[in-house]
């Protein structure tokens, strides 16, 4: 009698045992399930995030590039050909670049001297007189390394350039308009120096 009790006792203690352990196991399940799909939650969150913005720095890059190749300038200024237009904060000077270098053109606007087509690869060079007028050179000489200025034409549109080198040369030194720029784009400013016939050149690359 009593080693039928004993069995018994142990025989249900077994079956609580099993049922501890189910518990135990569901428990540990629910936790492994609540935790993964907090984790799955997240990764999502963040995969939508990350889409969200990618697109709108997409959509912003595509906005600046729309608006700077859809910034016109006009085809003309005073019966010249215009090829850019030429914007320099710092001495305020905002002028048209004629396409052809004259010596009637250079009378009432800066020219292209020399070099590719506006804000393309290599060493796009304008030059003028340093007359004391709002389209210009006058100005150069207050320039300094680092300032920045703008070129604009109407198929790559608003380029910025920041200064890196100001020199002057004999005006027979063509080294100033040289094509080498390794891939780069630069624009060049040369202007008069007080009538001499020394040249105050002022170079910027891309920036």
């Amino acid at each position: 009698m009593g080693e039928r009790i004993l069995r018994r006792k142990k025989k249900i203690e077994n079956i609580k045992n099993k049922i501890r352990k189910l518990l135990l196991f569901c428990i540990l399940g629910t936790l492994v399930y609540m935790v993964y799909g907090f984790w799955q939650e997240k990764k999502i969150k963040l995969v939508q995030e990350t889409k969200v913005n990618t697109i709108t720095v997409e959509k912003t890059v595509q906005e600046v590039e729309k608006q700077r190749v859809t910034e016109k300038i006009a085809e003309f200024y005073m019966d010249f050909p215009v090829v850019a237009k030429l914007i320099i904060p710092k001495i305020e000077v905002e002028t048209y670049v004629l396409a052809d270098f004259t010596e009637e053109g250079l009378e009432k606007c800066v020219s292209k001297f020399w070099g590719p087509e506006p804000n393309e690869i290599g060493n796009f060079c304008i030059a003028g007189h340093n007359y004391l007028k709002p389209n210009m050179f006058k100005g150069l000489k207050r320039l300094e390394i680092g300032d920045e200025f703008y070129l604009i034409d109407n198929k790559n549109g608003k380029i910025a350039y920041t200064i890196y080198d100001i020199y002057q040369v004999d005006e027979n030194n063509m080294v100033p308009i040289d094509q080498e720029t390794n891939g780069k784009k630069i624009v060049t400013l040369i202007t008069c120096v007080n009538y001499t016939d020394h040249r105050l050149i002022v170079q910027a690359r891309e920036s």
